[in-house]
C-alpha cells in the first residue's frame, strides 16, 4: 500500500489562526516535572492527518493527500462554526515536545530525537477525567487530531484530556540526518510502541495523573494497528483502544487487495455492477496489448505520460498508477475524495457510438485518466521508475510531510503489504509483480529480496498477525475496504471485539458525522461509542472497588 507515495504534491495550506484579542496565542502546558519536555508554538491551522496508509502508486499517494486535504476542510467548517459561535477552540490546546531515546533497547546508545504532541484540555474534568489518545502513523500529526473527528466528539462526552503524539521519523519527529540509510534502522512499530510507554509517563508526570485516569487509545490504518499493539504489549498504560481499519497482519504479497477492489466494483449496493468489473478487465487487457504491439507513442499520449513508457519498468509503473485511480476510488468510496463506485461505473459501463468499439473499455479507461488529471495539478502523469527509485533515495528531510522513503523502509522490514496483481481474479495489470514491487527493497536500502518473508514472520509472531492476544480491543472495518482483509473482522472470543460496517471506505468511522452518511456508519460509530462508554464505566467499577477494598 504503500504510500511509496510522493506526499508533497498537493500544496500544504496554513493559515495562522488568531484569538478574539486579534493576537497570536502561545500557551504553555502545565507546569512540567520533566525536562524533557518542551513547549510553545504559534497557533497553526493545518490540514488534519489521519494516520493513512502510504500505497504502492504515486497516483494512489496523492488520493490518499486528497483524502486527508478533504477532512481538514470539513474540520476548518467546524473550527469556524465554533469561532462564529463565541468559543475559543484553539485557547486550551498546546504543542510540545519529548526527548525519546533512538533506540529503546539499547541502553548504551545515548543518541535522541524530539518528539511532537498536542495537548487539548477544553473538555477535561480534572484531576480524574479520562485521557484519550490519539496515536499518529506514517506522516505528521496537527492541532487537528485534538480539534476534531469522532475521538474527540467522544472525549467531549466523558471530558477526557485529549492529547495526539506523531511517530518517530514523520512530521517533525526526526532528527535532521534521520532519513540515511544507517539511521532509518532505528525506525520500528516496536520502538514506536516504546515511545509510546515514555510519553505515557511523562505526561502524566506532567498532568499529575494516576490511576485514577483511564486511558484509551485511537488510531485508524497503520495508526490503527499501534492502537491495538500498545494496548497488546502495555496493558497496564492503556485500558482500551480502539483500532479502525487496522491490518494488524503483516503480508508480502497482498494480493487481496486487488481482489476485494474486484468485488467492490461488482457491489451493486454501492453503484458497481458485474459489466462494470468487465469493463475494467478488459480495459487493462487492452492497455497491455497496446504496449505488447510497440504502440507507446500512443499510450503516452492518450494517458497524457510525462514520458513514454518504452522499458518494462516505466510500462509498471502506468498500470500500477492507472489502477491507482480505480483502487483510491474503492479504498475512499462516497468520502468525495475523487469518485465513487456508482461514478466510475458510471463511466466505465457508458455506451458510446464509437467507431472502434472493440477499443471502447480502453477509451473509458482513458476518459477516467482524464477525469482525475482535470482534477489535479499535475500537468501530466510521471510514469519514471528511474524518477521512483531516485525520490526514494533522497535522504533530505525537505518537508514535514515526506514520507515516502520512511513508509517503504517500514514495508522493507516488518510489513510487505505489496500490492500485487499475479493472481487470476485481479482487474488490474499482471506487470504489477511482487519482484518487481520488493526489489526496490534492495535498490533503495540495500535489503535483499530473500530476507522479507522472515521479517514479516517475525512481526506476525510479535504481534499475533490477524488472530492478537488482545484484550479490551475494539477493531473497526468497513465493508468495501481492502484494508479489511488484513485485520480482526469477527469476534473470535470474548477477547476480539469488533464492529463491520457494511458498505463504508477505509477509517470513514474516525470522522465527524455527516448528513450523507450511511445508515450503517452511523450505526457503526454508535456502536464504538457504546464501547467506549462501557469501557469507562467497567474502569469507574474497578476503581470503587479497589478503593472500597
Amino acid at each position: 500500500m504503500l504510500l511509496s507515495p510522493a506526499c508533497g504534491f498537493v500544496l500544504f495550506f496554513l493559515l495562522n489562526i488568531v484569538d478574539s484579542g486579534l493576537t497570536s496565542r502561545t500557551i504553555g502546558l502545565a507546569p512540567t516535572h520533566s525536562s524533557g519536555l518542551l513547549f510553545g508554538g504559534l497557533y497553526n491551522f493545518q490540514y488534519v492527518f489521519f494516520s493513512l496508509f502510504l500505497l504502492a502508486g504515486r497516483i494512489l499517494s496523492k488520493i490518499n493527500q486528497r483524502y486527508r486535504d478533504l477532512q481538514a476542510r470539513k474540520h476548518k467548517e467546524v473550527f469556524l462554526t465554533l469561532l462564529a459561535s463565541k468559543s475559543k477552540p484553539l485557547q486550551h490546546v498546546t504543542e510540545g515536545r519529548v526527548h525519546q531515546p533512538l533506540d529503546h533497547f539499547n541502553r548504551q546508545n545515548v543518541k535522541t530525537f524530539t518528539q511532537r504532541f498536542f495537548v487539548n484540555e477544553a473538555y477535561w474534568q480534572r484531576p480524574d477525567g479520562p485521557v484519550f489518545l490519539f496515536i499518529g502513523g506514517e506522516g505528521p500529526i496537527y492541532n487537528f487530531d485534538v480539534l476534531a473527528g469522532h475521538h474527540v466528539d467522544m472525549a467531549k462526552e466523558h471530558r477526557a484530556l485529549l492529547l495526539a503524539v506523531e511517530h518517530r521519523f514523520y512530521g517533525d519527529s526526526i532528527n535532521p540526518d534521520g532519513l540515511k540509510t544507517e539511521n532509518l534502522a532505528d525506525l520500528s512499530s516496536q520502538q514506536a510502541l516504546a515511545d509510546l510507554a515514555v510519553f505515557h509517563q511523562y505526561i502524566s508526570q506532567s498532568f499529575n495523573l494516576s490511576s485514577r485516569n483511564t486511558w484509551i487509545s485511537f488510531g485508524g490504518s497503520y495508526s490503527g494497528s499501534l492502537s491495538a499493539w500498545f494496548r497488546g504489549k502495555f496493558p497496564n498504560l492503556v485500558y482500551g483502544a480502539v483500532a479502525s481499519s487496522a491490518p494488524v497482519k503483516a503480508k508480502l504479497d497482498f494480493s487481496e487487495y486487488s481482489n476485494v477492489v474486484g468485488l467492490g466494483l461488482m457491489n451493486e449496493a454501492v453503484g458497481g455492477s458485474e459489466k462494470c468489473l468487465a469493463k475494467v478487465r478488459e480495459a487493462f487487457v487492452l492497455v497491455e496489448a497496446t504496449l505488447l504491439d510497440g504502440n507507446f507513442t500512443k499510450v503516452a499520449g492518450d494517458f497524457g505520460c510525462c514520458q513514454t513508457p518504452k522499458n518494462p519498468d516505466d510500462q509498471m509503473e502506468l498500470m500500477q498508477n492507472l489502477a491507482d485511480i480505480i483502487m483510491g476510488s474503492v479504498q475512499y468510496n462516497e468520502e468525495g475524495v475523487l469518485m465513487s463506485i456508482k461514478e466510475l461505473c458510471g463511466v466505465m459501463t457508458e455506451t458510446s457510438e464509437e467507431k472502434e468499439a472493440e477499443m471502447e473499455a480502453y477509451n473509458r479507461l482513458v476518459k477516467l485518466s482524464q477525469m482525475y488529471h482535470n482534477t489535479s495539478d499535475e500537468s501530466c502523469l510521471d510514469v519514471s521508475h528511474e524518477e521512483t527509485v531516485k525520490n526514494l533515495m533522497d535522504t533530505s528531510h525537505k518537508s514535514r510531510r515526506r514520507a515516502e522513503r520512511q513508509w517503504t523502509y517500514q514495508t522493507c522490514t516488518e510489513f510487505g503489504f505489496y500490492q500485487t496483481c499475479e493472481d487470476t481474479t485481479c482487474p488490474f495489470s499482471g506487470m504489477v509483480t511482487l519482484q518487481a514491487q520488493t526489489k526496490i527493497c534492495t535498490k533503495v536500502f540495500g535489503i535483499s529480496q530473500h530476507s522479507l518473508p522472515s521479517r514479516i514472520a517475525f512481526t506476525n509472531s510479535y504481534y499475533g498477525g490477524d488472530n492478537p492476544n488482545t484484550y479490551r480491543v475494539l477493531y473497526v472495518n468497513g465493508g468495501v475496504d481492502p484494508w479489511k482483509e488484513l485485520s480482526v473482522v469477527q469476534d473470535s472470543s470474548e477477547e476480539s471485539q469488533t464492529v463491520f460496517i457494511k458498505d463504508t471506505a477505509h477509517c470513514a468511522d474516525m470522522s465527524k458525522e455527516r448528513l450523507t452518511d450511511r445508515h450503517s456508519l452511523r450505526k457503526g460509530r454508535q456502536e464504538i461509542e457504546n464501547h467506549v462508554a462501557r469501557w469507562l464505566k467497567t474502569a469507574a467499577l474497578e476503581k470503587m472497588t479497589k478503593s472500597g477494598a
